[in-house]
């Protein structure tokens, strides 16, 4: 199906949603009132201390809450990881300045998780300066898919340091390919040049904004229309990212604005009331079916409910379509554990974990399915990139 991506920015609130069919599938969303450093942001900190027990060391960012870095996130100067057992404070003093990248956003008391291993993503690659030679995923294909695609690969990137993304395989117009390449080493060689003049502690690269995200994250799937309802000011600045970032998307870029919409985009589309849902524990499924979603401190806890339906395993499998966009659309992070239907069919339980790894194999956050425990509940971990919707709702 070919999704369209509409954009709204408003006083003080971004809003990119990308709908099929007029159904919601990914939603990101900014509030100028949050200052915290985004996930992806990349700063020129200073240690502040070592924390010998932790074997890690607090940076500062200058924001007045400082950053977590783990031994295993730091890189030498030859750009190669400390050795197993290396003591932090062997490679990292108190005062030194460092290039780092947040990981993780803060989460309560605690500062972000930093890493010195920069990442730039794109729509196809991924730069990571740092790595040597490119790396394809064993998800996307076999043996022969897979060095095929490194061989295109090594012939369009610039330099060393690249992973290609989910989705990329399938692309045949190599321009794309080498003009995100030249673009992100670009950026890079732009982040070293500055760091190299000092002044820290001090953001270098914000992350990147929510319209940003969603065309990264959208990839290579099919996109029939950019619609963007903005200020003159922030869609100049937009089209311009999208002229070196998405260049292919600029036909399909549509300002709108006049009386049809006058701030009303999202309600002229219907979405309104879909995000409105997005707050709420229950999630309706066909047949009297549903869900119930309750994030804690500790994990996510989803509960499927049979409704009238008498097929456990229909209902199941619908669920899991539904429990993967719903991680996707709340950006639930950490532990999700789903209490499904029992299932008294054999295989049936192998049938459905196919059915929720495949559902999750799109989303742009990694997520792992684990299986079913002794207790029949299936365990899952979404990695967190940034705070949960709810947040950002209230």
């Amino acid at each position: 199906m070919t999704a369209e991506l509409l954009i709204h920015r408003e006083d003080r609130r971004l809003r990119a949603a990308v709908v099929e069919s007029g159904r919601l599938t990914d939603l990101h969303i900014d509030r100028d009132d949050r200052v915290a450093p985004q996930a992806g942001s990349v700063w020129l900190g200073r240690v502040e201390r070592i924390a010998a027990g932790l074997n890690a060391a607090f940076i500062d960012l200058g924001t007045g809450k400082a950053g977590l870095l783990g031994i295993a996130d730091v890189r030498l100067s030859n750009r190669a990881r400390p050795e197993p057992g290396t003591a932090i404070g062997t490679v990292l003093r108190c005062g030194q300045a460092v290039l780092v990248q947040v990981k993780a956003e803060a989460v309560g008391g605690k500062g972000p998780t930093l890493a010195m291993d920069i990442s730039l993503p794109g729509r196809f690659l991924v730069h990571v300066p740092f790595r040597r030679g490119v790396t394809v995923s064993k998800r996307l294909g076999g043996g022969a898919v897979r060095e095929a695609l490194t061989k295109r690969l090594q012939a369009l990137t610039v330099g060393d340091g690249w992973i290609a993304r989910s989705g990329s395989e399938a692309l045949t117009e190599d321009a794309l390919i080498e003009a995100e390449s030249e673009s992100l080493a670009l950026c890079w060689r732009d982040l070293e040049r500055r760091a190299g003049q000092g002044g820290a502690p001090g953001c270098l690269t914000p992350g990147a904004d929510a319209a940003m995200r969603a065309v990264i994250g959208l990839g290579t799937r099919p996109l029939a229309r950019v619609a963007v309802e903005a200020p003159a000011g922030w869609l100049g600045a937009f089209q311009s990212w999208c002229a070196l970032a998405a260049p292919d998307l600029a036909p399909r870029l549509e300002a709108v604005s006049g009386r049809l919409y006058a701030g009303r985009l999202y309600e002229c589309h219907d979405l309104e009331g879909q995000i409105a849902a997005l707050a709420r524990p229950q999630v309706a499924l066909s047949g009297g079916a549903g869900l119930v979603i309750e994030p804690t401190e500790a994990l996510v806890a989803i509960d499927v409910n049979g409704g009238e339906r008498g097929n456990p395993l229909a209902v199941n499998l619908e669920a899991a379509t539904e429990v993967a966009r719903q991680l996707r659309l709340r950006n639930l992070g950490g532990i999700v554990v789903v209490d499904f239907l029992s299932m008294p069919k054999r295989g049936d339980g192998e049938r459905l974990l196919a059915a929720l790894a495949a559902a999750v194999r799109g989303d742009p956050v990694q997520t792992e399915v684990y299986g079913l425990s002794k207790l029949g509940l299936v365990e899952l971990t979404r990695a967190r990139r940034g705070p949960p919707l709810t947040e950002l709702l209230s």
